[in-house]
């Protein structure tokens, strides 16, 4: 049996959405002092809308999967649907994840918020309840 789905390799050898976006409207940035992966997700929103995404990942090739799946499930969605993705939720979307390589889709999940945190920290608008006081996950 292969440790990793085929759609765990694809994410990994064709990940979607890499790179940054230029005056994003959030940024987020989040690392695991464990296992030494960092995740950065850059948003760019309109009417409360995901209009784009972008990542750049620093990790293994279950970071980026994760990573490039969590974008391509938030991008196009609403501020309030890209809050309701679960970490679960990417390793469903991705057939499954290792055990050991859970804490990835967590991060990915994490970067997200953040960078919601972080839009609304510079609009200025109210944030939602299950934003406020958001700390990354430690392991």
């Amino acid at each position: 049996m292969a440790l990793y789905s085929d759609k765990v390799m694809d994410h990994f050898e064709n990940p979607r959405n890499v790179g940054v976006i230029e005056n994003a409207d959030g940024v987020g940035e989040v690392g695991n002092p464990v296992c030494g992966d960092i995740m950065k997700m850059y948003l760019k929103i309109e009417n409360d809308t995901i209009v784009d995404v972008k990542f750049k990942t620093f990790g293994c090739g279950s970071a980026i999967a994760t990573s490039s799946m969590a974008t391509e499930l938030i991008k196009g969605k609403t501020i309030e649907e890209a809050l309701d993705l679960t970490n679960k939720a990417v390793v469903d979307a991705l057939d499954g994840l290792p055990a050991r390589k859970i804490h990835c889709s967590v991060l990915a999940e994490d970067a997200i918020k953040a960078a919601l945190v972080d839009y609304y920290t510079r609009t200025g608008k109210k944030m939602p309840e299950s934003l406020v006081g958001f700390e990354p996950h430690e392991d």
